[in-house]
């Protein structure tokens, strides 16, 4: 059974509270449930009925009628699960989400950049393109950690996680369903600081990595709740040659100094900063847990203890205005292109995330020969628009 390292565990309020107004403004209100807790209780009043985010914006007329605030109970949360790789975070974040009745969100991966709408894999014109060109993703990196597209591969994992994050905050503004992820754009820094000091990155491409997350980062709202399942390193190494994934046991990435490093930008300096903004819970997790166990240990969190204007502790989630949080769930849902045209700053004096021209137009040619696009995103080949098949926003990438 796991055990529980350290909490910021606090006395627990009545479940059957509603929303309220505190000193700082209109908060949400009440701790987690689970299912055991919630099917104790008598029916919750009807909410309205999620918004098809979707298919359609959110604008500012349906605002005065569709109040984000009206959607929102105790569940209506962002949890982010954390660990090092092969700590079972995928299980135990199903199970989670299918206990406390959200939404799971599995991690991001490179195939939000390169599985196209049309159904194209950028990855099959690996063998066409010219080899600076390529896709890289963790099968890659594992296999050659050293590799020059070893940097932007990372990046690109930053902005996979930014762009899930900020469906996952379209979710819960819109559904009033809380949403469980695994790892998000907070914690991935912890990656890159290990790729750097294993030497796999240069510092140039370490530069321009802060750079975009500095220029992005704060236009997300932080979790309420991080739960990091605390594995040590010769136990993950245990599991990471038990599951015997081909491209971790035979790469040269995941190393007992590469592992090591994890930890320590985890412990050091992720947890200690995401503890002043979000509820934390850590678990000895080597031989694994009860979902059940770390269920109760939710429900005894106050979330609306922290009611002070100059608390940093669930501050992003303590808007004084029903306009605010129409503005917030405006941005998500309709701005989404927006948020992602952040990454756009140029840099040009780090030679390993510079593509030539000459290479760059090779590649368009070859992709965009492929039949599939010769047609715009939601159209036939002959020219007819496909319903509901248009896309919001075309995924930056």
């Amino acid at each position: 059974m796991s055990t529980l390292i350290r909490t910021a565990i606090v006395k627990a309020i009545s479940p059957a509270q509603g929303s309220k107004v505190a000193a700082c403004g209109l908060v949400q209100n009440r701790t987690i449930m689970g299912r055991a807790l919630r099917e104790s209780l008598p029916p919750p009043k009807t909410k309205p009925k999620p918004f098809d985010y979707v298919n359609h914006d959110y604008i500012w007329i349906k605002s005065l009628f569709d109040r984000t605030t009206h959607r929102l109970d105790e569940n209506s949360k962002v949890v982010v699960v954390e660990g090092p790789v092969a700590s079972d975070k995928t299980c135990f974040a199903k199970s989670l989400a299918d206990d406390l009745g959200m939404k799971h969100f599995p991690e991001a991966t490179m195939d939000i950049h390169y599985c196209r709408p049309n159904g194209v894999d950028l990855r099959e014109f690996n063998d066409q393109v010219p080899e600076d060109t390529r896709t890289f993703d963790h099968i890659d990196f594992n296999m050659c950690p050293t590799h020059r597209l070893a940097a932007n591969f990372q990046i690109m994992m930053y902005i996979a996680r930014y762009s899930q994050y900020i469906d996952a905050l379209t979710h819960l503004l819109n559904t009033g369903q809380g949403v469980v992820l695994e790892r998000s754009p907070y914690s991935d820094f912890v990656f890159l600081e290990a790729m750097y000091h294993q030497k796999y990155i240069s510092k140039g491409a370490r530069s321009v990595y802060y750079e975009l997350r500095n220029n992005s980062i704060e236009e997300l709202m932080r979790p309420h709740l991080v739960i990091y399942l605390d594995v040590p390193v010769e136990r993950a190494i245990q599991a990471i040659q038990c599951r015997n994934y081909p491209h971790e046991v035979q790469g040269k990435a995941l190393t007992t100094e590469f592992l090591c490093e994890i930890e320590k930008q985890y412990k050091d300096k992720y947890l200690r900063d995401i503890a002043t903004h979000a509820e934390l819970l850590v678990y000895d997790w080597s031989g694994g847990g009860e979902v059940e166990v770390v269920v109760e240990d939710i429900e005894r969190l106050n979330f609306d203890q922290y009611t002070e204007r100059e608390d940093p502790k669930m501050k992003d989630w303590r808007l004084p205005r029903e306009v605010d949080w129409a503005d917030q769930r405006m941005k998500y849902t309709n701005h989404k292109h927006y948020l992602m045209n952040l990454f756009g700053i140029p840099r040009l004096d780090v030679p390993e995330l510079i593509t030539s021209a000459d290479d760059a137009y090779e590649r368009q040619e070859v992709i965009y020969n492929h039949p599939k696009f010769s047609y715009l995103e939601g159209y036939t080949e002959g020219g007819t628009l496909l319903k509901n098949k248009v896309p919001k926003y075309t995924e930056y990438v």
